[in-house]
């Protein structure tokens, strides 16, 4: 059963990671996250589930309005053919729907499937906000938090500059 958004913020918690969560209508598109309203200083994300011809999961957390090219975020990673994974296995592995995915849904993936992407430019910002595993909400932590979480869920990261490829 995946984990809820209760659960995720008593690991929060745990973790002595500071947060704050701003509810909202629900969302599915980086579009209809700009539409509501932002009370929460920082970065906001997009969060793209992965997938390559090999079978890896990938999932890449980035600024909202970062262009990414998957051709050439193929090339980077020595890839196969990568695309957006299905919504029967982004829920089977970390347990969200589409318009919810998040790294906070790194709680869920307990196998360890899924490679953790981060964008050098979203590391940059002191806060970053995030779905917490729903998208009626938004919870707005530092980047250090996310760096101990992800470390918490036994996943590593790897930052990487992504090339737009133009």
């Amino acid at each position: 059963m995946p984990a809820t958004p209760d659960q995720l913020f008593e690991k929060l918690d745990t973790l002595g990671i500071s947060y704050q969560t701003h509810h909202h209508d629900p969302v599915f598109t980086v579009e209809d996250a700009k539409a509501v309203s932002r009370d929460l200083a920082g970065g906001h994300s997009k969060n793209l589930f992965l997938k390559d011809k090999g079978g890896d999961l990938f999932l890449l957390v980035a600024l909202e309005d970062t262009k990414v090219n998957l051709k050439a975020l193929k090339k980077q990673l020595g890839a196969k053919n990568i695309s957006f994974g299905k919504a029967e296995i982004l829920e089977e592995v970390l347990g969200v729907t589409p318009g919810s995915v998040t790294p906070f849904a790194l709680i869920n993936d307990t196998e360890h499937r899924v490679k953790v992407l981060l964008d050098s430019l979203m590391m940059e910002e002191e806060f970053l906000n995030f779905h917490p595993l729903i998208n009626d909400k938004t919870t707005q932590i530092s980047v250090e938090g996310l760096k101990n979480f992800i470390a918490a869920t036994g996943h590593e990261a790897e930052t990487l500059t992504l090339d737009s490829g133009e």
